[in-house]
């Protein structure tokens, strides 16, 4: 009979807000099963999120993996280095200007950071929201962990939920601000030849010029470029695939579980929860918004005609923006190939979120 008792008891103590934080679990369960998007990271969130809000349920275990790895800072760190030995710096080495698009696609951060000052957070809590505008998870974690923000699970999930959102968010926002001549610019590709010397010598360069512009950027950014050099130095192609697989795909699993621990309902279930998410979305419509521009403005002084399409890439979001952007070009025109260009604009966009980071957090510093 105690044990029914119990059983009852349990029951009886579910709150609606708990019953919320379940179905939005399940929510993101479906995304990532029936959806496929990034299923390695949103499913693990998702039964997390199921898992902490039991009432009958301690969590001490998710918390000590909170603690040693978002808390620490160790697996945004440890992904950037699988994240740099994916990214190929080729398309962008090849054609230097696409480093203009990932700085242009960057506005909406700011935008953001001044919308949520103004919305009534405070200046730390509205930094950490604002980095979710660049759709970039192990920023904003890092970010919003740094100022210790009192919304750090809603501004994760919002930042991973808008990543694995870029297929259906960019499309209508880059159409309602491009003319169908536009969309149909067709870029011709003329790859030039890029030296072994010169695609190790670039994540060592970045690292430098990127740590004494923004010092607080210096380890995320470090840590990308060096798994990037694991990836180009040629000496070490077992640990580039180990890097890119095995250790990216444990981290994502880790990282999921660990942000569950911000999503109980008491923390989550708020108002300003919501607020985040619609700032967080406005933030990454702007930076969408910003790139885009940024290309019809250089068009403007250009004789060589860049689709503006390809600003929408310059978010962090890689490499979904591009593909995005390369799908919308060829449901335009069959024989519009604009995948290398856009791959160009995602991965300097993947550096100047980071940089953007670092400015932030040393802006908001020097305001305090």
């Amino acid at each position: 009979m105690e044990i029914f008792s119990g059983l009852f008891s349990n029951v009886f103590n579910f709150t609606w807000q708990q019953a919320v934080m379940i179905l939005i679990g399940g929510l993101l369960i479906f995304l990532a099963v029936k959806r496929e998007m990034e299923p390695s990271l949103l499913l693990p969130m998702g039964f997390g999120a199921v898992l902490v809000n039991l009432p009958f349920v301690h969590t001490e275990a998710i918390e000590t993996l909170f603690r040693a790895g978002i808390a620490s800072e160790l697996f945004p760190l440890l992904l950037f280095i699988g994240i740099g030995a994916m990214i190929d710096f080729g398309p962008l080495l090849s054609n230097p200007k696409m480093l203009l698009f990932g700085a242009a696609a960057q506005f909406g951060i700011f935008f953001t950071l001044v919308a949520a000052v103004m919305a009534g957070f405070g200046l730390k809590d509205a930094a950490s929201t604002a980095i979710i505008a660049a759709a970039d998870g192990p920023t904003s974690i890092y970010v919003a962990n740094y100022f210790q923000s009192n919304y750090q699970g809603a501004i994760m999930v919002a930042a991973y939920s808008y990543m694995a959102l870029v297929p259906i968010i960019q499309p209508p926002v880059i159409r309602a601000v491009t003319t169908k001549a536009e969309r149909l610019i067709r870029m011709e590709y003329t790859p030039g030849s890029v030296s072994k010397t010169t695609r190790i010598l670039f994540p060592i360069f970045v690292t430098i010029i990127a740590g004494t512009v923004a010092p607080k950027s210096a380890e995320l950014i470090g840590f990308l470029m060096f798994g990037n050099l694991i990836r180009e130095c040629g000496v070490l192609d077992s640990l580039s695939q180990s890097a890119q697989h095995e250790l990216a795909n444990l981290i994502t699993l880790l990282l999921g579980l660990s942000v569950s621990f911000q999503m109980k309902a008491e923390q989550f279930v708020t108002w300003q929860t919501l607020l985040i998410m619609g700032l967080g979305l406005l933030g990454f419509v702007f930076d969408t918004v910003g790139g885009v521009l940024f290309a019809k403005a250089l068009n403007l002084f250009s004789k060589k005609k860049v689709n503006p399409m390809i600003g929408a890439a310059g978010i962090s979001a890689f490499p979904m923006a591009s593909r995005v952007v390369h799908k919308m070009g060829l449901e335009e025109d069959s024989y519009n190939f604009l995948l290398m260009h856009a791959a160009g604009a995602n991965v300097s966009g993947q550096i100047a979120s980071v940089i953007a980071g670092g400015l932030i957090i040393t802006l908001v510093e020097k305001l305090l």
